[in-house]
């Protein structure tokens, strides 16, 4: 077991320093810079600028001082958002996209699972395909089509709901919709396929036959061994779903991490995009690496090949 924790730490670590590499070297082959504007400063502001964050230096050079202020913890200082670092936006915008990302998560296993479980139990009927085509759909468009046609609608045609911010409850019901459509289909598909595999398990067909209820049935033994899978997907769906979607908190403007790492794109700062790139990274990996360990606390038998 030791062994294992410690492999999967490892693993999670070098594809943490991996993307950190590649997102690094990338980002420098795109044309432009974090000083270019519609009024663009002088050569001589440029090169004072460019020596201030070390922009000067060679990629290689900057690679390797950049990796060592990582390792004492420093993500450097935003270039754009001056007199901010970057670990400071970082920690104003995720609990933001936390809230919100912990929302559609909620909605998403309330809706995935009990619909999952009825279209088992109801397989080949009307119910049935009527749930598998929902979900396909809700799996198929993406959120930033699904965030359009709920501002066009609830807010454009009959004035409901506000578009941006997060002020009341009542701005949470368009983000937190279009961020959890995708996670509940896909968890309605997965909860369907295993509710069914243990429907047909011979300890399921025993009960039956000895007369327990299908309720009993459904709770005390299927629901428990079903939802193992979905579980599972919790690991990176978390990742996921609790950074925020970036298109869903830029179309309702919402102060999250994924707009600001958007904006960062956008206007070239350097170190925001290494900071929130690395910082999601952490996340995705840290949480697979954790369903991996719990399932393998579970299941012993599972190796790391």
């Amino acid at each position: 077991m030791t062994g294992y924790i410690a492999k999967r730490v490892l693993m999670a670590i070098l594809s943490v320093f991996l993307v950190a590499t590649i997102t690094f070297f990338l980002m420098f082959l795109v044309p432009g810079g974090p000083f270019l504007s519609e009024k663009a400063p002088s050569e001589a502001t440029i090169k004072a600028l460019e020596a201030k964050y070390g922009l000067d230096q060679p990629v290689i050079v900057q690679y390797k001082n950049y990796m060592l202020n990582l390792l004492r913890g420093d993500f450097g200082l935003s270039i754009k958002q001056r007199g901010r670092t970057v670990w400071q936006i970082i920690t104003a915008g995720f609990p933001v996209s936390a809230k919100v990302g912990g929302l559609s998560i909620m909605i998403a296993l309330l809706i995935g699972v009990p619909l999952g479980s009825v279209a088992a139990l109801k397989r080949g009927k009307w119910q049935d395909n009527v749930i598998i085509f929902l979900s396909s759909a809700g799996v198929a468009v993406p959120g930033f089509v699904v965030s359009t046609l709920l501002m066009y609608f609830l807010s454009v045609k009959i004035k409901l709901l506000p578009t941006f911010g997060l002020g009341s409850f009542s701005h949470y019901i368009m983000p937190c919709t279009a961020l959890s459509l995708y996670p509940a289909s896909y968890i309605t598909r997965l909860m369907r396929s295993s509710m069914l595999d243990v429907i047909g398990q011979d300890y399921m067909i025993t009960a039956k036959a000895k007369g327990l209820k299908q309720s009993a049935m459904l709770f005390k033994h299927a629901l428990r061994n079903a939802v193992s899978p979905v579980i599972t997907y919790l690991g990176p769906l978390l990742a996921y779903t609790l950074t925020g979607s970036f298109v869903v908190e830029k179309i309702f403007s919402i102060p999250g991490l994924g707009k600001e790492f958007i904006s960062s794109i956008i206007n070239r700062d350097y170190t925001m995009i290494m900071g929130t790139t690395i910082f999601l990274a952490f996340l995705i990996v840290a949480m697979n690496a954790l369903v991996d360990i719990a399932n393998k606390i579970v299941d012993p038998r599972i190796q790391l090949k």
